[in-house]
């Protein structure tokens, strides 16, 4: 029997490469070519091509059931225990109609990051949403969108008060000193200890009388916790004030369930609140992803990171909302930028906020005097078993001091019971949450009653006895007051209010969105499916290592195959976004250069082709930027490169480059470029942006490169969640291996370079996803998902050029997986700018490409291989009609202001309206193809004014009625 007969017959990769044999014989003909294989001959410089097929395993490709069983099989080596170990992570119950409608829900996950706002209004609702939760628990009067996770938000706000003291300015003549409270989660201060090194910040930490003492000159801020973490709850208003006496600023690392009951940090006296929004609704996950917040007061309106939403109007004066204050943002400002804006968590924070819209400001204080009244009750028996709990207000958590022998014997008896309780190095910490019960407070207290067959006394008796202890900072003051926070606690409203949301964005669940250099392709079923396995969620990240060895398994096999694809000797999983492996690759080349005694290297050559991120990343690894020249077809500038690498010889660091480049092709001198800087002492940093385009074909280590990010959230499927999630692990070297990110509560936290993110594997709990795309696509999968993805993108490139001039091609003609289209003619010869082109693109269904980046004036496209070719034919068709459109108002048949171009986009209220006053149809304005006839996506608002929600910010949810 042929082995063909008993192959799996639910084969994944046919499922996620969209064009069949038939439709790509069809593209390939259009562009001269009989097979994908002559077709990446072309395209791929020889010179860097794999000599072999990848080494994936034998047993790959899995058939979809075989996945899941498969990790099944992963799940069962975990232990769930229930957990007590806080430390800033919490276990909670996410409400079944969130879970289903929002984080299983591909019209929340697969969703851009909202650039484009008039396709964007369900999540920008739920963003501004979460800024006003936020505003309102910490009583300041701004906050973003949300950051990566707490940690990585605290080091923010250092950096934050840093450049707030030195009033913006690049350089200051003294390092700037920064204290922190010792009582501060150990995760969060290992982070910032990471952040400050390379930034010239000296980071102090000390108890809050040693900070006081040492306020004076050069003291830029103070963090403190509140409550600390081994849970004491402290009134730090006199301290502030010493501090804001000094010269320096406040921030409080907080937790937004204990705010509901606490007086807020604004009304401290504080300049900045962070912390992680993970216990309203968001599981565990072994450390995420989860939303950080950050909040602060409006004079650190300019210096404040990551995305801001702001309420703004449309071309009809209605309320609209858009990221506000993008001029912070790395592809704008690029080396100048104080926003690395890839770092957010967005659907977490969609989450965590409609957590809070679905419990009311009721319904969390609620949770919190439950969490409250169980911690007195653990305190009160604990008590009654001869341990005193060490001295102070509580909120959830409670430090116990044992000598090493009783602790031992504790921590294996709460374990026997199922649970899991914090080890510090002289006792044990109890931290309850929104699901601990009356069981979970028995068999805490059974573990210390050490000599009883039982407990001494009757748990439910003790918990009528016990009082909920007054609170001297209890809060007084309103939160959540606006109407949304108070209209949807029956399901069926909430339920409603979420399907509304969702179909005023445009998704992937609604059309292709052919972004160039944020790869938007298909996020599969059945690799989503695990991430809801409690298996997965419901573990800490800091549970003891027997107890997660699924994720062992997974992590080990996942650094395998990522290593064997990128032709690396080893993979750290830890940084949690692109931009954060950016950094984690860019402190690894600076350790090294410092062990070899060349501590002066910190020169970063950056090409003008490079990814946009890549700028303010540099910056935060220490390093100093120098753009190198893009030539005139798009490539690297050589004679600009060896000049500046020969110029900075002596303080070379490194080089990041982008391959294929964003400008859309494979360089040919690509291994030029890593010689001439390997010669002049400098490391190669790939930045892995593009990586979906070398997968099977090349790899980076072939390439020349030292280091590289990937992008999971790109190349390997995890979905972009509406700007986050992500996952960015680099893989290195053998001689880089020793510089990958360390973490002091995981195994290799000997390493000499420090933690990037506040997990010791980042967001572990979205890994099943790349690591099921792999297993499912095998070798031949990968290979052929980036051969078809070229193949789609120079169809595209062919289709178009006759009516959209192609900014940059490669050998012999061809692009990569990307293609840019130079639109900046027409503003001449039409008026029309390419932002008039992106707009009109929605009323054809589509979400526009990648707008003015690299280059101004132009629109990036990139069709992924999970789109098929009637998909890609529609979008070519979309963009002819326009271009036709274009070609109309350049003869004159067409107003040059008042054109279905600038009046883009159409809502279904306008062309509905009774009147109409434009010199075209209403069939022209909202039914420009014949397919819209079938299906059709109406833009919730008209075009938003930018410059107006600048002007005019609020970032709070508006009244109600102006919403009517």
């Amino acid at each position: 029997m042929h082995s063909d007969i008993l192959a799996p017959s639910d084969t994944f990769a046919r499922r996620h490469i969209s064009p069949n044999e038939a439709e790509i014989a069809e593209m390939l003909a259009a562009l001269g070519y009989h097979s994908l294989e002559e077709l990446a001959t072309a395209v791929v410089p020889s010179a860097i091509r794999l000599a072999r097929p990848l080494a994936l395993g034998e047993r790959l490709p899995l058939g979809e059931h075989e996945l899941l069983e498969e990790m099944k099989n992963l799940a069962a080596d975990n232990v769930v225990l229930r957990s007590f170990i806080g430390q800033g992570y919490y276990d909670t119950i996410t409400p079944p109609v969130i879970l289903r409608n929002v984080l299983e829900n591909p019209g929340w996950y697969t969703q851009y990051t909202p650039y484009q706002p008039e396709i964007s209004q369900g999540r920008l609702e739920a963003l501004i949403n979460f800024q006003t939760m936020v505003e309102d628990l910490t009583a300041l009067p701004m906050a973003n969108a949300s950051l990566l996770d707490e940690a990585t938000a605290a080091a923010e706000a250092m950096t934050m008060c840093v450049e707030h003291a030195r009033g913006g300015a690049a350089a200051a003549k003294q390092a700037p000193v920064f204290w922190v409270q010792a009582e501060t989660h150990p995760q969060t201060l290992a982070v910032m200890h990471t952040r400050a090194e390379p930034l010239g910040i000296a980071l102090r930490v000390g108890t809050t009388a040693e900070i006081a003492a040492a306020l004076g000159a050069g003291v830029t801020g103070v963090l403190l916790s509140y409550p600390t973490t081994d849970g004491r709850i402290d009134d730090y208003r006199g301290l502030i004030g010493q501090a804001h006496a000094a010269g320096a600023a406040v921030v409080m690392a907080t937790d937004l369930l204990a705010l509901t009951v606490l007086v807020p940090p604004g009304e401290l006296g504080a300049d900045i609140a962070i912390g992680s929004a993970q216990r309203f609704g968001v599981p565990l996950g072994f450390g995420g992803p989860h939303a950080a917040f950050l909040a602060a007061k409006d004079d650190f309106r300019r210096q404040m990171p990551g995305r801001i939403i702001g309420v703004s109007r449309d071309a009809k004066g209605k309320v609209a909302l858009r990221l506000a204050l993008q001029t912070r943002e790395q592809h704008i400002r690029r080396e100048k930028a104080t926003s690395n804006i890839c770092t957010a968590q967005v659907l977490l924070a969609v989450m965590a906020s409609m957590y809070a819209v679905y419990h009311g400001p009721e319904g969390l204080v609620r949770i919190a005097e439950r969490v409250r009244g169980f911690t007195a009750v653990i305190a009160a028996g604990l008590g009654k078993l001869g341990y005193p709990v060490r001295a102070g207000a509580h909120f959830d958590t409670l430090r116990i001091d044992l000598d090493a022998h009783k602790q031992a014997e504790i921590l294996a008896r709460a374990i026997d019971h199922g649970l899991n309780l914090r080890r510090y190095a002289d006792g044990v910490g109890i931290s309850c949450d929104e699901t601990t019960s009356h069981t979970d407070v028995h068999d805490v207290l059974e573990a210390f009653a050490i000599g009883h067959d039982e407990l001494p006394f009757e748990v439910a008796a003790l918990a009528a006895a016990t009082e909920l202890p007054a609170l001297a900072l209890g809060r007084t003051s309103a939160f959540l007051t606006h109407p949304t926070f108070h209209r949807y606690r029956a399901e069926h409203e909430m339920l409603r209010y979420l399907n509304r949301l969702t179909t005023r964005d445009l998704s992937l669940t609604t059309s292709m969105i052919p972004l160039g250099s944020c790869t938007m392709k298909l996020n599969a079923t059945t690799e989503m499916l695990p991430v809801t396995w409690p298996e997965f969620g419901r573990l800490h990240p800091f549970a003891p290592a027997e107890q997660w060895g699924g994720y062992r398994a997974m992590f080990d096999q996942l650094e395998a195959w990522l290593a064997e694809i990128t032709g690396f000797a080893a993979v750290s999983l830890q940084p949690n976004s692109g931009a954060q492996g950016e950094y984690a690759g860019l402190l690894a080349i600076r350790a090294y250069h410092r062990a070899r005694s060349e501590a002066h290297r910190t020169i970063c050559l950056i090409p003008q082709s490079a990814h946009g991120t890549n700028p303010a990343s540099a910056v935060l690894a220490g390093m100093q930027v120098v753009v190198v020249a893009s030539a005139a077809d798009g490539t690297i500038d050589m004679a600009d490169l060896r000049a500046k690498a020969e110029q900075h010889q002596g303080q070379l660091g490194a080089l990041m480059v982008t391959y294929p480049s964003t400008h859309g092709v494979f360089e040919a001198t690509i291994r030029e470029v890593c010689d001439v800087v390997h010669r002049h002492g400098g490391q190669v940093y790939m930045d892995g942006a593009n990586m979906n385009a070398q997968v099977g074909l090349t790899r980076p280590a072939e390439i020349g490169a030292d280091v590289c990010h990937l992008n999971l959230h790109k190349t390997f499927c995890i979905p972009h969640g509406g700007g986050g999630p992500g996952m960015g692990p680099i893989a290195v070297a053998p001689h880089l291996k020793a510089y990958l990110p360390g973490h002091p509560l995981a195994a290799q936290g000997t390493q000499p370079v420090g933690a990037v993110s506040a997990a010791p594997w980042g967001s572990a709990s979205i890994l099943p996803i790349s690591f099921a795309y792999i297993a499912m696509m095998g070798e031949p999968g990968l290979r052929r998902a980036t051969e078809v993805a070229i193949l789609g993108a120079n169809y595209i490139a062919h289709r178009l050029h006759p009516h959209f001039p192609v900014l940059y091609s490669g050998q012999n003609g061809r692009v990569a997986h990307e293609l840019i289209l130079d639109c900046r003619g027409f503003k001449k010869t039409a008026g029309v700018e390419v932002e008039d082109i992106a707009k009109r693109l929605m009323d054809f269904g589509f979400h526009a490409p990648t707008m003015s980046f690299p280059v101004p004036g132009t629109l990036m496209v990139e069709p992924t291989e999970s789109e098929s070719k009637a998909e890609l034919d529609r979008f070519c068709e979309a963009m002819i009609a326009i271009r036709h459109e274009i070609a109309a108002i350049e003869a004159g048949q067409m107003d040059r202001a008042n054109n279905p171009l600038k009046n883009a986009p159409h809502t279904a209220a306008a062309v509905a309206g009774t009147e109409w006053d434009r010199p075209y149809s209403r069939e022209q304005a909202a039914f420009p193809a014949p397919w819209l006839r079938v299906h059709k996506y109406w833009p919730p608002v008209a075009r938003v004014d930018n410059a107006y929600g600048d002007r005019n910010l609020v970032c709070a949810c508006p009244p109600i009625e102006a919403c009517s």
